[in-house]
C-alpha cells in the first residue's frame, strides 16, 4: 500500500504546529526512609521554632508587670531602682554593645589570620594539634576566662592603660576624667571587652576555618597556574569565596559576646551611666546585671530583669536577621564556582 508523505514545506510556507519542546518530568516515589527523614527534619526546624516563640512568650509574660509600669521609657531610662519604678536599660544596652564591639575589633583580625594560617599555611603535622587548640580554647568555661581576666590581664594591663591615657588622650573615648591612680583604669569597659575577646577568638576561628578549608580545589590551581602567589590565591578565591561564612562567624561572636555573663560582671564595676570612656572605671551589661541582681529580686524586681532579659533576646534575634541578609547577599561558594 502506498504510504501518503506530507508534501515538503515550501520556503514561504509558515511552519507546522509543533507541540512546545519541553523536558520531560521525572517523578520518583518517596521510599519509607526518604519520608522519615523528611518528617526528622521537618519536626527539627519546627522545634527550632516552637521553642523560640515559647521563650519570647515566656519573657514577654513574665516581663509585662515592669513594662506596663515604665512603657517606652525603659527603653531610655538610665537608673535601674526598680523601688521607685524608675529603672531602664538605658545604659546597659548601649555599655553592653561597645564591650561587644571592644571584643570584635580584636577577636576579628586575629581570628581570620588564625584561620587563613590554620587553613593555607601550616604544615600537616601541626595543622591538627591547631585545630585541637582552638576547639579546647572554645571548650573553657567562661568563669575561668573572668578569672584570669580579674587577676591576671587586669593588673598586667593597668601601665598600658596608663600609657595609652597620657598619649591619646586627646580622643575622647580614651580620656580618663578621674585622675590617672591606677584604680582608674581598673574593672574598664575595655578590660571587659578583652576578656570577652578571648572567648569569641575560637568560635570565629574554628569556623572561618572550616570555611576557607572548602574553597574550591580548582580554582586554587587556576589562580596559581594564572601565575598567582599563594597570597593572590587567597585574596581572589578563598576570602571571597569564605566572604558569607565569615560574616556569619563574626555575627555568632557578636551573639557571644553581647550574652557574656560570669566574665563580665566579674570584671566590671557597675555604673548605671553610658560608658564612653572606655579606659575609665564602670560600666554594665544587661546579661551581668541580671546574674548580680537575680537572687535579690522581688516579684517587681524579677518582672524588671524578665523585661531587661526581653530586650537582649529581640536585640540578639534582629541581628541574626540582619546577619542572614547579608549573608545571603554575599557571594556564595554557588557563586564563586560557575
Amino acid at each position: 500500500m502506498d504510504q501518503q508523505l506530507a508534501p515538503p514545506a515550501a520556503a514561504g510556507d509558515p511552519a507546522p504546529d509543533l507541540p512546545p519542546d519541553r523536558p520531560r518530568a521525572i517523578r520518583a516515589l518517596p521510599t519509607a526512609g526518604d519520608r522519615v527523614f523528611r518528617g526528622v527534619l521537618r519536626g527539627a526546624g519546627s522545634a527550632v521554632l516552637v521553642v523560640m516563640g515559647l521563650i519570647a512568650a515566656f519573657l514577654v509574660y513574665r516581663a509585662g508587670t515592669a513594662i506596663k509600669a515604665t512603657g517606652w521609657g525603659f527603653l531610655t531610662t538610665q537608673d535601674w531602682t526598680p523601688g521607685t519604678h524608675r529603672f531602664g536599660v538605658g545604659s546597659m544596652l548601649p555599655n553592653g554593645i561597645l564591650i561587644a564591639v571592644i571584643a570584635l575589633l580584636i577577636a576579628v583580625p586575629v581570628s581570620l589570620a588564625a584561620a587563613l594560617y590554620i587553613s593555607e599555611y601550616a604544615p600537616e603535622r601541626l595543622r591538627r594539634p591547631l585545630i585541637s587548640l582552638v576547639d579546647l580554647m572554645a571548650a573553657v568555661p567562661s568563669i575561668v576566662y573572668g578569672l584570669w581576666g580579674l587577676f591576671f590581664l587586669q593588673p598586667a594591663l593597668l601601665g598600658t592603660l596608663a600609657w595609652v591615657s597620657r598619649h591619646l588622650g586627646f580622643l575622647p573615648f580614651l580620656t580618663v576624667r578621674f585622675g590617672d591612680a591606677a584604680t582608674s583604669y581598673t574593672s574598664s569597659t575595655l578590660i571587659a571587652g578583652v576578656v570577652v575577646s578571648l572567648m569569641v577568638i575560637p568560635i570565629v576561628t574554628s569556623l572561618s576555618r572550616e570555611v576557607f578549608s572548602q574553597a574550591p580545589q580548582g580554582e586554587r590551581e587556576g589562580a596559581h597556574a594564572l601565575g598567582g602567589t599563594r597570597w593572590g590565591m587567597i585574596r581572589t578565591v578563598v576570602l571571597p569565596f569564605g566572604r558569607g561564612g565569615v560574616i556569619g562567624a563574626v555575627m555568632l561572636g557578636f551573639g557571644r559576646a553581647m550574652g557574656e555573663t560570669i566574665a563580665v560582671a566579674l570584671i566590671i564595676s557597675p555604673v548605671y551611666t553610658v560608658a564612653w570612656h572606655v579606659l575609665e572605671r564602670g560600666g554594665n551589661s544587661i546579661p551581668a546585671m541580671i546574674a548580680l541582681r537575680y537572687s535579690e529580686a522581688g516579684d517587681f524586681n524579677l518582672s524588671a530583669l524578665m523585661a531587661a532579659g526581653l530586650v537582649l533576646f529581640l536585640v540578639t534575634l534582629v541581628v541574626n536577621v540582619l546577619a542572614s541578609v547579608v549573608i545571603s547577599r554575599s557571594r556564595s561558594g554557588a557563586v564563586t564556582a560557575d
